[in-house]
């Protein structure tokens, strides 16, 4: 298998589904865990980093169709925000259960915290994707990168990575990700995957995967997807600033499991029957005799036919043998041989 087909890498998202409380953020930890998903994304920020306490209407999300329509930044931040004092807990949860804990630093002085608890990979948001100082940063940290593309064209893309590549990043994965919440399967535009595999050989190519339901990753995997990351939650119910996009612990156990079942199915290039198909040959059509015939009978399309099962001559024949006599008396249901007529 090609080497940009790699099994999936599965990151369970908890952004601000966590709704300010430590135990159930480390209840989140042990579902993800527990689904089978291979590392856990948590986001590094205070609403002080992210943005000011402004009432102007710049400061206010004025979009009906967005989840949070009239909520001030500030205060979204503020509702969404994991603690920092969080943070080691929930990576020690993570490192107990078997699984990787990282998060996205929205920062510079993110990326020095989480480097006091020495954070294994880094994640660069969509929105982040253009600030040059947090991406040199990032890059000279020396760990692996994963970056989301959304908003960002192809050119945008190719100075990001190289701002990365050129400050120290030698390991680095980029998301195809449609930056809306939730996001439309008809917006997901996944043929760009394989397409930015050609424009950057260099990197893996994952899918940041905002639509509901799990069909969008999977498709993702067919086309190359080596890593999907999905919001997660306990219970869409119970509420959150991302809850209304997020999976919920059955859906991401059979999103894991689905993702690593289109990976096997890719397999390889191969036209060569295999073992179970040789087993099924018995089964193709064949041809046979379908009426008595008589030693010097001719055959026609009445007494031979191509039917099922397989053990006769192979239906190729059929036109090639009408008009010619049977070499000995035939009987009804008899598989045709090479030597059966003249």
């Amino acid at each position: 298998m090609s080497k940009f087909f790699q099994k999936p890498f599965i990151i369970a998202e908890m952004s601000g589904n966590h709704n300010q409380s430590l135990e159930r953020a480390l209840t989140i930890v042990e579902a993800a865990a527990s689904c089978g998903v291979d590392a856990l994304k948590i986001q590094t920020y205070t609403p002080d980093t992210m943005t000011i306490d402004c009432n102007s209407s710049d400061f206010v999300i004025q979009d009906e169709n967005s989840l949070w329509d009239g909520e001030k930044l500030y205060d979204l931040y503020k509702k969404a925000a994991t603690p920092y004092e969080w943070h080691k807990s929930i990576f020690d949860k993570c490192k107990e259960l078997g699984i990787i804990g990282f998060s996205t630093p929205f920062d510079l002085s993110s990326v020095d915290f989480l480097e006091s608890l020495d954070c294994p990979i880094y994640k660069i948001a969509s929105f982040e994707n253009g600030d040059i100082p947090l991406l040199k940063r990032i890059a000279q940290t020396q760990k692996p990168v994963i970056m989301s593309l959304g908003m960002i064209g192809l050119e945008e893309t190719k100075e990001a990575i190289d701002t990365l590549m050129n400050n120290g990043c030698e390991d680095l994965t980029l998301l195809k990700c449609t930056s809306s919440y939730p996001a439309s399967v008809e917006n997901s535009n996944l043929l760009t995957i394989p397409d930015l595999q050609k424009h950057f050989p260099n990197c893996k190519i994952g899918l940041s995967d905002h639509t509901l339901g799990i069909g969008t990753a999977i498709a993702g995997v067919s086309l190359g997807a080596c890593v999907i990351e999905k919001h997660f939650t306990l219970s869409r119910a119970d509420g959150g600033v991302d809850s209304a996009f997020s999976m919920e612990p059955q859906e991401m156990k059979q999103l894991v499991e689905e993702c690593h079942n289109a990976y096997k199915a890719l397999g390889k290039v191969n036209y060569e029957l295999s073992e179970s198909e040789k087993n099924s040959l018995k089964f193709r059509r064949s041809l046979y005799v379908v009426k008595d015939i008589k030693k010097g009978e001719k055959f026609t399309s009445e007494n031979i036919r191509s039917i099922r099962p397989g053990y006769g001559l192979h239906p190729r024949y059929f036109e090639e043998i009408l008009g010619k006599a049977a070499k000995k008396d035939l009987c009804f249901g008899a598989p045709l041989k090479m030597g059966d007529f003249e």
